[in-house]
Formats: structure tokens, sequence, C-alpha cells
């Protein structure tokens, strides 16, 4: 369970979402390919700016910010913690959500797909007093 610290400071960012959060986020919560997102989920010490548990990928949107200074270096030690979990980060630059957000679409339907979300299942076994043929 994350820090009661970092669920706040969760609750305060879903408040400041930046424009091309906003704008991934109004897809997202469309639930594309039936597929389910949260924002701004906290974990660990961490806050994601969108999350899909079944494939446990993170989807951070990162700004021009994230390229200058110790971001850098920071985003990589969050991306090992994360990975540690069992998590897998994509890293989608802002600039692209808003300048090519139909690529931006595609990449993340196919990157949620590399997973299975539910394995075939063999069902029960046939009935022969049925008529039910294996």
């Amino acid at each position: 369970m994350p820090p009661r610290k970092t669920v706040e400071k969760a609750r305060c960012l879903r408040r400041q979402l930046t424009p091309p959060e906003v704008k991934l986020w109004q897809w997202l919560r469309e639930r594309p390919g039936g597929l389910k997102f949260r924002r701004q989920h906290p974990i660990g010490p961490y806050v994601l700016d969108f999350y899909h548990a079944a494939t446990k990928l993170a989807i951070e949107v990162d700004g021009e910010a994230h390229d200058r200074g110790e971001r850098p270096e920071r985003d990589g030690a969050r991306d090992a913690w994360l990975a540690e979990q069992g998590l897998r980060t994509l890293r989608i630059p802002a600039t692209d959500v808003m300048r090519e957000f139909d690529a931006v679409t595609r990449m993340i339907l196919a990157e949620c797909g590399t997973f299975p979300l539910h394995q075939p299942s063999a069902g029960p076994p046939p009935h022969a007093a049925h008529g039910e043929e294996r």
C-alpha cells in the first residue's frame, strides 16, 4: 500500500493535469479496446500518470523538464524501481501527445496487447452423459 503522503499527492495531481495529460485522459477514460486505465495512480513512493493494472503498464507523459538537470537520472531510478515491482513503463513525450495523438494511441493499445488480458480457458470437461464430445 502506498504511503498516505503519496495518496494525497495523487489526489492533488488529479486536479492539476497538464494539457497533454488531459487530452490523453479524455481518450483513456473511454476505455479504448475495453481497457481500463487509472490516472494519477499511487504506487509505493511514486504517482504514475496513467496505469493499466491488467498488463502492469505505467504510462508517463514527459514534458521538457524530464530532459533537464537530474530528471533523466531520477526517471531512470523510478523506472528501475517500478520494474523491480513487475511494472513496465512507457514514456511518451508530451509533444507527441499533442502532435501525433493517433500514433500515441496506437502505441498504447499495442503495448497493452503485448500481454493477454485473459488467459483462454479450456472450459469444463465435456459430459458424456449429455452427448458432448471432446
